[in-house]
């Protein structure tokens, strides 16, 4: 449940009451925009799930926000709390296992009937048995807290709640770090007790991901439940301030391409231009440095894939989302025998089931080899790189691990690149440049391309260099669409950047509308999109 408005939150939550005695002049907003980034001055409150809320605000006389996490916790008492656990712990053994949160909330319910009782109702008796004497509010809190730490997320489940978090970062016992995908890096209220308590997180984690840290086993890489990618470094013998932790957060529903546009990501023109070639069945690498939101951007331009078309997805751990209802999802494990299935294996078998479009979640080894294959026998592919040109990327390709001969490269259709950029103390995305891949010369024993986008910092502005020049749209994409005169391309591709920017105007921003509105016009035709953004 998410409060709507500040009197429900307050009403439903007796603890945000009690938080908002102690912080005046607070504003309350059921959900956030980029705007919130400038207001001066900085003081809100937003819901990501009752009982949770988060408090953005600056503080004293400092100059930069704070994340403050607002949730029930036994701020007094803690040995209560404590006593409490140890006579579970000594319990639980003789009670039947549980499979799912519901069956740990009727077993939770079932022990602290047996360990607690309401002050002002305990007996002599009560006390002889050792019960722990608890107010109905301390035993509401404790069950929110028990249920937190053993089948959640334990100190970061406020942060895992927030769908405008998109980085989760501490090093030792150092106050817990969020990039925030409005006010950017931010200083959170959370931190671990101790050593004892942070190994013990780490440790207890990492078994239920099935990937157990130690002294032997340091580091760490595993896909948690909801499909975020978490980071461990355990011991002080490699980090030197203490075992740190990254959770990447992963978006069960990532942004359409309409969200990236009025994010500035993409221009309309771009999208427009993505919508046309991935109709057409053209392949595209997104390559960027690390957290440039290349992930974000491949999700984002599936929507522009035929609906109809089948769709093969390989990946280290789950990021790709795609809408399409044919979609094989497949991922890299360690078999029985010791032996790992990696992307290598998982594209060779793609390929053996002919579907129209492999999306691999990144390149990095043998695999691209196996994804050029692709390519030579028609297959159309999307993926991600780490490279921050198109020199750099062809020059990873061509060498060692991937060894796509250069010859080969002109399989692949577009390169697009991605930057992250810190602007005003708030993290952007920007595409900063797209380059065509016209053909391989063998005079030059080089990759001929031509930059058809290109991003202006200084103006924060895509131009589109490629008009009337465009080697894929005028050789590629209209001849697929069958367009005689190749310059009427540009027609199309105009009204379709009109479509986009009127999609964002109008509020089209969320997943499901998107790709609705898609699937609507692969069946029928831009007959098939609603009227209004016809124009």
């Amino acid at each position: 449940m998410i409060s709507e408005t500040l009197d429900t939150a307050k009403k439903n939550n007796p603890h945000l009451e009690e938080y908002l005695k102690e912080h005046r002049d607070v504003e309350f907003v059921p959900s956030l925009n980029e705007d919130h980034f400038r207001r001066d001055p900085l003081n809100l409150i937003y819901p990501v799930g009752d009982p949770i809320f988060i408090h953005i605000y600056v503080p004293g006389k400092r100059s930069h926000p704070v994340y403050h996490a607002i949730e029930p916790r036994m701020h007094e008492n803690r040995e209560k709390y404590d006593r409490i656990v140890e006579l579970m712990l000594k319990l639980a053994p003789m009670e039947e296992s549980y499979e799912t949160g519901d069956n740990f909330e009727d077993l939770l319910d079932s022990l602290l009937k047996r360990i607690t009782v309401q002050e002002g109702g305990e007996t002599k008796l009560s006390r002889l048995k050792g019960k722990v004497p608890v107010t109905a509010k301390e035993l509401e809190i404790i069950k929110y807290q028990l249920i937190r730490d053993i089948i959640k997320n334990g100190l970061v489940e406020p942060l895992m709640h927030d769908p405008y978090i998109e980085d989760i970062h501490t090093v030792g016992l150092n106050t817990i770090h969020v990039v925030h995908k409005v006010f950017g890096m931010l200083q959170t209220n959370l931190r671990f007790r101790d050593e004892i308590h942070l190994e013990n997180y780490l440790r207890n984690l990492s078994e239920r991901l099935g990937n157990p840290v130690s002294d032997a086993n340091p580091i760490v890489d595993a896909a948690m439940p909801d499909g975020s990618r978490i980071n461990i470094i355990y011991s002080q013998d490699i980090s030197m301030k203490g075992s740190s932790f990254t959770i990447r957060k992963f978006t069960p529903k990532p942004p359409p391409i309409t969200q990236l546009v009025k994010w500035g990501t993409f221009s309309p023109e771009i999208a427009a231009y993505l919508w046309l070639c991935l109709e057409s069945g053209m392949s595209l690498v997104v390559s960027g440095e690390t957290a440039s939101g290349k992930t974000t951007s491949l999700n984002s331009m599936v929507s522009f894939i035929n609906f109809n078309k089948k769709i093969y997805s390989a990946e280290d751990t789950p990021e790709i989302v795609v809408p399409h209802p044919v979609w094989q999802r497949l991922l890299t494990r360690e078999t029985g025998t010791g032996r790992t299935l990696e992307l290598f294996d998982l594209v060779k078998t793609a390929l053996r089931s002919r579907p129209d479009y492999i999306i691999i979640g990144e390149v990095r080894g043998k695999e691209g080899s196996a994804a050029f294959q692709a390519l030579q026998t028609g297959h159309a592919v999307l993926t991600t790189f780490h490279a921050s040109s198109i020199t750099k990327m062809i020059q990873r390709f061509t060498g060692d691990p991937i060894n796509v001969p250069i010859r080969f490269m002109d399989n692949l259709n577009i390169a697009l690149f991605q930057e992250i950029i810190y602007m005003e103390g708030r993290i952007i995305r920007r595409c900063s440049s797209i380059q065509e891949i016209i053909k391989y010369s063998k005079e030059r024993d080089g990759v001929l391309t031509r930059e058809i986008f290109t991003w202006d910092p200084a103006q924060d502005r895509h131009y589109f260099t490629g008009r009337y020049n465009s080697y894929i749209l005028e050789d590629k994409v209209a001849s697929k669409m069958g367009i005689g005169d190749p310059r009427k391309i540009y027609r199309e591709l105009d009204r379709r950047a009109d479509i986009i920017r009127r999609m964002t105007e109008l509020g089209y921003l969320d997943y499901d509308s998107m790709n609705n509105t898609m699937r609507a016009y692969f069946e029928r035709g831009f007959a098939g999109m609603p009227d209004e953004v016809l124009g």
